[in-house]
């Protein structure tokens, strides 16, 4: 019997590889995307097509926690910090405010405010006027710039916004104390004093000025009198005598006038009905009682509280719930104020 396996033919390179079964092809390695990314592929149907997904990138916590927080809660973030006396961070929180909501004028006050703590007048002064265009009766808003500008001494402009405040607050009943009427005071006390200063130098001025006229008076006519005096004339020495006596007695009469005037400034009185009935100093928000006596309302709520419930002239009983504004009488005490701004620095 013969080698069957040599009857057996042997195959070429090429048959070989088609008779062998097919090898799966080697899919190459996608690249990462960038930042770390990786990109999925998938195929669809038996298409063989392959489908990049583009993921989608996620904010961090912080931040979408951070775009949840509205304008009010900002707010009231920066009225704690205020109340910590921590103006920088509350002016932080209040320009966030602002950021999501720049039609509320209390954002712009309050912010005004903390600028006045840490004495960023001019940053005050832009908050002020921009919660103005927002809400031209805002109280806080005029307060607070009639305080700016009295402070940088524009004290007529400060009057005005003060009074401005002053009659909002008592239109829309908002309490502010005595912060506003005592804020207003000064004003017109720091812009009295001003034009006092004024007035006497003006005043000194004048006095030295008709000195000087009647001194000059005097050498223009003892000059001319010189000029035609005849020889040996005995009357000529008399005669400028009597020339500087009356100018002396004119100089005379001139600055006790001027002195009168300084004493009656310093003479100045404020009439007794507008004084208060218990410091007896001028009186800045009157208050009447049922028994129809007029105190300043701080004078008389600190009796109250420090002693007793009853009135201080009558002894009637009192409450702080019974005073009344004496409206006339602030008619009264306003009127003489302005005719009459020296009281202010009484």
């Amino acid at each position: 019997m013969g080698n069957t396996t040599s009857n057996i033919p042997a195959h070429s390179p090429s048959e070989r590889e088609r008779m062998s079964p097919p090898q799966p092809q080697q899919q190459p390695q996608q690249p990462h995307a960038q930042g770390g990314e990786r990109r999925s592929t998938s195929t669809t149907g038996g298409t063989g097509r392959k489908r990049t997904t583009t993921p989608t990138t996620t904010k961090s916590t912080s931040e979408s926690e951070t775009e949840k927080i509205t304008a009010k809660e900002y707010k009231e973030r920066g009225n704690k910090l205020f109340q910590l006396k921590k103006y920088d961070d509350a002016i932080t929180n209040y320009t966030a405010a602002i950021m999501r909501d720049n039609t509320d004028a209390t954002f712009f006050t309050n912010r005004a405010l903390c600028y006045l703590q840490i004495k960023k007048l001019d940053k005050a002064e832009q908050d002020c006027r921009r919660a103005l265009e927002l809400d031209q009766k805002n109280v806080k808003a005029n307060y607070y710039l009639g305080k700016i500008l009295n402070i940088h001494g524009r004290h007529d402009e400060a009057i005005k916004a003060l009074t401005r405040a002053t009659e909002f607050a008592s239109n829309q009943k908002v309490s502010f104390g005595d912060e506003i009427t005592n804020m207003l005071r000064q004003a017109r006390r720091d812009r009295f004093k001003i034009d006092e200063d004024k007035r006497l130098n003006q005043e000194i001025e004048l006095q030295s000025y008709l000195n000087r006229l009647i001194d000059q008076d005097i050498e223009n006519n003892v000059k001319e009198i010189l000029e035609k005096q005849k020889e040996n004339d005995p009357e000529v020495e008399e005669k400028i005598d009597e020339l500087q006596t009356k100018g002396k007695k004119d100089k005379e009469m001139l600055n006790s006038l001027f002195a009168q005037v300084d004493e009656r400034r310093r003479k100045r009185e404020i009439p007794d009905y507008l004084c208060g009935k218990i410091s007896f100093e001028l009186l800045k928000d009157p208050v009447i009682t049922p028994s129809g006596i007029t105190y300043d309302r701080s004078d008389i709520k600190e009796h109250l509280h420090r002693v007793g419930h009853f009135d201080p002239i009558t002894r009637v009983p009192l409450n702080v719930e019974q005073l009344i504004p004496n409206l006339a009488m602030k008619e009264v005490l306003d009127t003489f104020i302005t005719e009459n701004e020296w009281a202010l620095d009484v």
